[in-house]
């Protein structure tokens, strides 16, 4: 049985939500091994000048807990 652990991070882009998702990722696999999967749990913006400027996520990480 393998055992998944999540961890939460907060991932902000000029570009998109989904460009959060992926800096998200690219940051956890930085320092874990095995991520599986995201889940975006919430989306926020943030407004200057009267338009977005940033995309931010609460992101989800999952991995796999390797055995030793």
């Amino acid at each position: 049985m393998a055992v998944v652990k999540v961890i939460e991070l907060l991932a902000e882009s000029e570009q998109s939500w989904e460009d959060a998702a992926r800096q998200a990722v690219a940051e956890a696999t930085k320092t874990v091994r095995g991520v599986s999967s995201v889940y975006v749990d919430n989306f926020q913006a943030t407004v200057e000048n009267d338009k977005v400027k940033n995309f931010r996520i609460n992101a989800k990480v999952s991995f796999v807990i390797e055995k030793s």
